[in-house]
């Protein structure tokens, strides 16, 4: 029995991942673009996300995107989705203890590369990783790491927190379908296939 670790992830066309949602969900660095998704929403983002929730078991957040989801997500309505991502497991990578007061939460102490490993070996299904930068990046140098599940904006921001920032574990990835909605939005998927392989076209 082990977890499938899939990292699912807005990000615009230059690859930044901060902040998407909303203006002050993640100003670090004086990141000015806070809600830049938002325009694009429409009924096939939202049918690809309610599909990717659907597929999963639980999700993994790190400690600052699991206070901004659980300041939402306990209070949206059942029917508008709160019924699957309230009711599903989820966990917390952190170094410090924390109290998790969002209904079936379990609280990872330690180092995320350790405690994530152990995650995967003794729980079974999907766990969706959302948001998280910092934890994404350790979780790629550890290869923990399974696939990836991206939504594409079309949008160019030039400043902020990227997905494949410089320092991230090379590695290669098998392309496994995409599509792309009416806003622009492609959907893209990539499954995690070891170490880069190198060769010349000469």
């Amino acid at each position: 029995m082990a977890s499938r670790l899939v990292v699912s992830t807005f990000v615009s066309l230059d690859g930044v991942m901060q902040a998407p949602g909303g203006p002050g969900e993640d100003d670090a660095g004086g990141f000015p673009f806070g809600g830049w998704l938002a325009p694009h929403v429409d009924e096939g983002f939202g049918r690809i996300m309610g599909e990717q929730f659907e597929r999963a078991d639980g999700m993994l957040l790190g400690r600052r995107s699991y206070d901004i989801l659980a300041s939402h997500w306990p209070g949206v309505p059942d029917e508008e989705g709160g019924a699957k991502i309230n009711g599903m497991a989820k966990y917390v990578a952190t170094r410090s203890p924390m109290t998790a007061e969002w209904r079936n939460t379990e609280v990872l102490v330690g180092e995320a590369a350790e405690t994530v490993a152990d995650l995967k070996r003794r729980t079974g299904g999907e766990i969706i990783v959302q948001g998280s930068s910092d934890l994404i990046r350790t979780l790629q140098r550890a290869e923990l790491v399974d696939e990836y599940r991206l939504l594409v904006f079309p949008v160019i921001l030039g400043e902020g927190k990227r997905l494949f920032a410089e320092g991230t574990a090379p590695a290669g990835l098998k392309h496994t379908g995409s599509t792309a909605t009416e806003a622009g939005v492609v959907y893209v998927t990539y499954e995690w296939a070891g170490k880069p392989v190198l060769g010349s076209v000469a």
